[in-house]
């Protein structure tokens, strides 16, 4: 089948083209991300394969189902950047990687934490101009801390059994309780009033857009370490900023923001960034940011494109994998 790939980077093309051998699907690889402008590259193509900041809403899809499209496979687990009714109605069919590696940024989610409290990069920066002064370096003990974790799908499942293991009292959040992690489920306004630190691994539905607001930051415990390697769009990034500074937020790790899809995956440093509140953001020195790069595993990317390249093969013979499958009126757990 012939795949108009978009948002790709050599990283991607070795890993999809290695898990194309014996599928021989004709692969078209595309470095800029699918947009209303970029979209004319896909005419013509059955399948497009996008990634976490492509663009296909209605219109889009409307114009490329017209020009024969009929299959859109997506490299990630989210799905909020694409118009599911409009699939639905010009007979367009969404598959996704539910889950590619948990692990990975589970532990990604666990090295945010530790650098904040430990002050790793600042102690990093320091021993390199030969300063070994530990002041304002002092962090606190995980061990016996209470960690709020929202969203106990997949990802959040294996972030709570890795912080179990370093003795943490875990509070969760789902509207889809996984009763065999063995750990106490409680409402949203309790985990946030309790938790040292909060975890966001949640979708983006219209339910969770801006979970954590003014309201919410509000119950927050004075001081609390906030993490979101799920979605940016979870946070309302300037009341998280309106937070810092009046030092109700303690800490700030994130590898999501909500306006990423102008900045993340490209090469900036030669640039102005004229994103405000991002700059903003990054002037705190208790706050972290890495791009979008939990998932940047070896494991990861290539269970990524195996995922990828069954589907389009599952698809081409009629055999789709259901839990693969994205619809309008499919209800998504957490993932």
């Amino acid at each position: 089948m012939r795949v108009a790939i978009f948002s790709t980077k050599p990283y991607d093309r070795d890993f999809l083209n290695e898990m194309n051998e014996g599928h021989n699907h004709d692969f078209t690889f595309y470095e800029p991300r699918l947009t209303a402008e970029t979209r004319g590259l896909a005419e013509g193509f059955p399948a497009v394969c996008a990634f976490v900041n492509d663009q296909l809403p209605a219109d889009t899809i409307a114009y490329l189902a017209e020009r024969g499209l009929k299959l859109i496979v997506l490299r990630c687990a989210g799905f909020n950047n694409i118009d599911l009714n409009a699939c639905d109605e010009h007979g367009v069919t969404v598959l996704r990687v539910p889950a590619y590696s948990p692990h990975a940024v589970a532990e990604h989610t666990l090295g945010l934490i530790l650098t904040l409290n430990r002050k790793i990069h600042r102690a990093h920066n320091r021993t390199r101009e030969a300063n070994f002064s530990l002041d304002g370096l002092l962090g606190f003990d995980l061990h016996g801390r209470t960690v709020g974790v929202i969203g106990t799908g997949k990802i959040g499942a294996v972030f709570i059994n890795v912080m179990k293991g370093l003795g943490c009292h875990i509070l969760a959040y789902d509207p889809y309780p996984n009763e065999s992690l063995g750990v106490q489920y409680v409402a949203l306004d309790e985990l946030l009033g309790q938790s040292d630190v909060i975890s966001l691994h949640c979708p983006l539905t219209p339910e969770t857009y801006h979970l954590i607001n003014p309201d919410t930051i509000a119950q927050m415990k004075r001081g609390v370490m906030l993490i979101n390697t799920s979605r940016g769009a979870l946070i309302d990034t300037q009341a998280v900023l309106d937070a810092l500074k009046d030092e109700q937020i303690g800490y700030v790790g994130l590898d999501v923001y909500e306006e990423e899809s102008d900045l993340f995956f490209e090469d900036l440093s030669d640039r102005i960034v004229r994103d405000d509140v991002f700059m903003r953001l990054m002037t705190f020195p208790n706050v972290i940011v890495t791009g979008h790069q939990a998932f940047f595993t070896q494991d990861a990317l290539r269970a990524i494109a195996t995922t990828t390249v069954n589907n389009v093969t599952a698809f081409e013979k009629g055999d789709i994998n259901p839990e693969n499958q994205v619809m309008a009126e499919k209800v998504i757990r957490s993932s």
